[in-house]
């Protein structure tokens, strides 16, 4: 069976202490990257922390970005969930590694939603 979704968990590293520090250039990033790698955007949300970082998420018809920053370590963690085919995970990831400056991405993909055998998913029932 097809997976439903993709799921890319990225940590990207050696970035640039004052984009991760400014909620509207991650802001602005994090929207581009999810129409970089081909997304549909429906909204976000995000929040800039004191004395430091920032913490985000854009909600795709797909399904979702998510970030939190560690600008005192040039440290961003990063969360992509896409599903369909349409749009490419990755893409979104490589287009923040290159937009935080950073010098190291580290990531792995879990492919979501494979109905193991033998398990029988529930019937909709409209009540």
């Amino acid at each position: 069976m097809k997976p439903l979704g993709r799921h890319v968990l990225a940590e990207i590293y050696g970035c640039e202490f004052d984009i991760l520090n400014d909620i509207k250039k991650v802001e602005t990033i994090m929207v581009n990257a999810a129409l970089e790698a081909g997304a549909e955007v429906r909204e976000f949300v995000f929040h800039k922390f004191s004395p430091q970082g920032v913490s985000g998420v854009v909600v795709i018809s797909e399904s979702h970005l998510a970030i939190h920053t560690w600008p005192e370590l040039g440290y961003a963690a990063v969360d992509v969930f896409t599903c369909g085919e349409k749009v490419n995970p990755w893409d979104a990831c490589n287009y923040l590694t290159e937009r935080f400056c950073a010098t190291h991405m580290a990531a792995k993909e879990t492919e979501r939603g494979i109905i193991p055998p033998g398990v029988v998913p529930p019937v909709a029932v409209n009540q």
